[in-house]
């Protein structure tokens, strides 16, 4: 699996393009904004996008979500309890910052366990609550894509109306703190880094067996 990336202005998002080699199809993972600049990355490297996912509904993934549909045709997905928030500007919290981001529906109503295929390369697509309540986490061969929930030497926020600290704890420990130490984690902002260092140097994990 390749993947390309972009930090997209506003909130710094990581909008993410892993694809297959052998097909070129792809899936765009959080296309929070400038979606000019996801097209031209796109069309750089002929890649046909298959879908379109999302970590999660707040307004700084999903920005992108309509334009890209669009252009592409692709399905929109993200998990049911964050369905809502790609078309209720209070439930993204985009109109708590001034502003009313609304996109389209969902296509595919994610499940926990979920396997998508980009060509001859799959995701699994995990179910990851806490900092949304339909956070969702995508693994792949020897990556995983966490959206807000966890981060290089920190976690996701939790003080957001669909968040909850204890359950965003709770989801790393079940869900990713099980994995393999060298599984490259690709946050949804700031440095990529592996779950052995997070394992490791993650101040916020230092009594996760409290979780």
């Amino acid at each position: 699996m390749k993947i390309l990336s972009l930090v997209l202005p506003g909130m710094a998002v990581n909008c993410y393009i892993p694809y297959c080699e052998e097909t070129l199809e792809c899936a765009v993972i959080d296309p929070g904004s400038n979606s000019e600049r996801i097209e031209k990355l796109i069309n750089k490297h002929n890649l046909k996008v298959r879908y379109i996912l999302l970590t999660h509904g707040h307004f700084d993934h999903i920005g992108g979500v309509q334009y890209i549909k669009e252009l592409t045709g692709s399905a929109v997905a993200i998990h049911k309890d964050d369905a809502d928030m790609l078309t209720d500007p209070i439930k993204n919290l985009s109109s708590y910052m001034g502003k009313e981001v609304v996109q389209i529906p969902a296509d595919i109503l994610l499940e926990d366990g979920m396997v998508l295929s980009i060509g001859r390369e799959k995701l699994k697509a995990l179910h990851t609550p806490g900092h949304s309540r339909g956070s969702m986490s995508f693994l792949g061969d020897g990556v995983i894509f966490t959206g807000d929930l966890l981060f290089k030497s920190s976690v996701g926020r939790t003080d957001f109306p669909d968040s909850n600290y204890m359950v965003l704890m709770n989801s790393i420990r079940k869900k990713l703190m099980v994995l393999s130490d060298d599984l490259v984690v690709y946050p949804g902002h700031g440095r990529l880094t592996t779950i052995g260092e997070e394992r490791t140097a993650n101040p916020f994990l230092y009594d996760m067996e409290d979780f």
